[in-house]
């Protein structure tokens, strides 16, 4: 494979890169070009199907969740391989979605909320789906793949990224209505709104109508016989946790347990702390009277959201399973590589947080898994189903993943991977600065870690050194030191602290510092707080030893990294 000259260093931003990656391979932008000319065709022609949810924390079956209902996820999982520590770069919709896609930082993008479009307010850049195009495939956007607005140009980047308009549901438009049966039986809009399918609007929800739309699709492909990436986002478990109200009956509420860690803890930083504004906007949180910004909310409460959390996420579930049933209905199961993620998590009650909006671990890990016919599992014999749908209601899952790898990723590595997977020319690593590189990437591919093992990994960890080690970085902006109205989604003017964090398969260390947002600038010297986590005795990242003078080396040493 003809992979593009790599960047050792791991500095991941603009002001802490330096000249680390000086001399890297430059990419002129021309439609179909790579640095050495014209692209040479795809390998062997593999489709993409490229499948995105929103929100969605790691709480799968394949991921070891005892409780949640997974099984047509968990059944790709089996056939794929699995990246059990994989990291959004930004716990927020727009940010994660514009980076993943562009192969480019927040800082590169400049897009910390969502009001700005990266083509005029940062730089030209390439996307994923606009490099296969540019290569001869019909690109394909179903639901929630950019975030609709101004970050994506009010177009979801068309017709720059996709062949055809792109499709968003109509019944999306009511997602936030009061269609929420409340128990006056009154309509509402509510954080928690199972439904009557038939009786809300349109009598259909978007996430099936996306499916449908999808499937559809699949079908012109196939008779019209292009090679094709279609992308596919799904709405939940976005919040409003709307949803047909059968899949409630999966997880009765005294099954529901509160998160292991649901109190603030004693050594958070304030800057650090999200007060899901958002769900307090909610009518059925308001009527709750919780007070801002550490709540808490009442334990009941708190047990239904995550009740209806998992619901949405069995929902969803049914919705990849009807997709994936698709491509063997179609007889593309084959020829298909299937990748499936989500932009960021979603905190259920850990830490006394419920959104995504932080650096924890469960706002920006994800779930991410690899389809490659023949790759990751064998061709299907004549006849065979990979994919038959399962039933969560009756199925009990047994699936485990084909390849399960710790090595710790970025979605920003999103771009490189499935290029090289597709056998396209590997765009190169990014120089410094890259604001005028119209095509090139900030992560490097993954492929070299999918016939990784669990066991090869731990002997990785212990040899590796600091400049080797994989480290994972993503960022949070705050307007304040303490908790404000807008902490979670302040707009750029307003952002005074960025968040940077880095975490590694031991440790989870983050420091807040100043920001410029004028010049889009961070001042290292200006540490508001720290935060530093050992993982490997503290999964739930509870305890902040970031003050303890015990720690005084390591510290210095992540410092010593981060300033490569």
């Amino acid at each position: 494979m003809r992979a593009a000259p790599s960047c050792r260093c791991p500095a991941p931003w603009p002001w802490l890169l330096g000249v680390c990656c000086a001399g890297v391979l430059l990419a002129s932008r021309t439609a179909g070009a790579g640095p050495k000319g014209p692209l040479p065709p795809p390998r062997d022609g593999m489709n993409v199907l490229f499948i995105v949810a929103d929100d969605l924390r790691p709480a799968l079956g394949c991921y070891g969740d005892s409780l949640v209902k997974s099984p047509n996820i968990d059944q790709l999982a089996s056939r794929s391989v699995v990246f059990q520590n994989a990291y959004a770069q930004q716990a927020v919709c727009a940010p994660s979605r514009v980076s993943f896609l562009t192969g480019r930082r927040p800082d590169t993008t400049r897009l910390y909320d969502f009001h700005s479009y990266w083509r005029v307010h940062a730089g030209n850049y390439s996307t994923i789906p606009q490099y296969f195009k540019e290569n001869g495939y019909t690109t394909m956007s179903v639901g929630k793949v950019f975030h609709p607005g101004i970050s994506s140009n009010h177009s979801d980047d068309y017709p720059y990224s996709w062949s055809l308009p792109p499709f968003h549901p109509s019944a999306e438009k009511y997602e936030n209505s009061k269609t929420c049966k409340g128990k006056d039986g009154e309509l509402h809009a509510n954080l928690v709104c199972p439904v009557d399918v038939a009786e809300v609007p349109l009598g259909t929800l978007p996430d099936i109508q996306s499916t449908e739309e999808a499937r559809r699709l699949l079908n012109i492909m196939k008779i019209k016989k292009r090679k094709f990436f279609l992308a596919v986002g799904y709405h939940k478990p976005h919040i409003p946790l709307r949803y047909p109200q059968e899949f409630l009956k999966l997880y009765p509420l005294e099954n529901i347990t509160l998160a292991p860690d649901p109190r603030v803890p004693e050594e958070l930083p304030a800057v650090a702390y999200n007060p899901w504004t958002d769900i307090r906007q909610r009518e059925d949180v308001q009527a709750l009277n919780v007070s801002f910004p550490y709540g808490p909310i009442p334990e009941d409460f708190q047990r239904q959201i995550r009740q209806s959390y998992f619901a949405a996420v069995s929902y969803l579930d049914t919705q990849v399973g009807l997709l994936l049933n698709a491509l063997d209905d179609v007889g593309l199961s084959n020829n298909t590589i299937v990748m499936f993620t989500a932009d960021h998590g979603w905190s259920l009650g850990e830490h006394g947080e419920w959104a995504k909006y932080s650096n924890f671990d469960v706002a920006t890990r994800v779930p991410l898994m690899f389809y490659v016919p023949g790759k990751t599992s064998s061709f299907a014999r004549p006849g065979e189903r990979i994919f038959p749908y399962l039933d969560p209601f009756t199925h009990i899952s047994d699936s485990v993943a084909a390849g399960k790898t710790k090595k710790m990723v970025e979605l920003v590595s999103l771009f490189s991977t499935l290029a090289e997977l597709a056998g396209l020319w590997v765009p190169p690593v990014c120089p410094e600065p890259s604001f005028h590189v119209a095509l090139c990437t900030q992560g490097p591919s993954i492929v070299q870690y999918f016939n990784s093992t669990e066991e090869q990994d731990d002997y990785d960890n212990d040899i590796e050194d600091d400049h080797e080690e994989p480290i994972a970085f993503s960022q949070y902006p705050r307007p304040a030191d303490i908790p404000e109205w807008d902490s979670d989604k302040p707009e750029l003017k307003d952002i005074k602290i960025m968040g940077y964090s880095m975490r590694t398969i031991d440790y989870r260390y983050t420091l807040w510092v100043g920001f410029n947002p004028s010049n889009f600038s961070a001042n290292l010297q200006d540490v508001h707080a720290g935060e530093l986590y050992m993982v490997g005795s503290d999964p739930s990242e509870d305890h902040n030893i970031y003050n303890s003078t015990l720690h005084g080396n390591l510290v210095k040493k992540f410092l010593r990294f981060l300033r490569c």
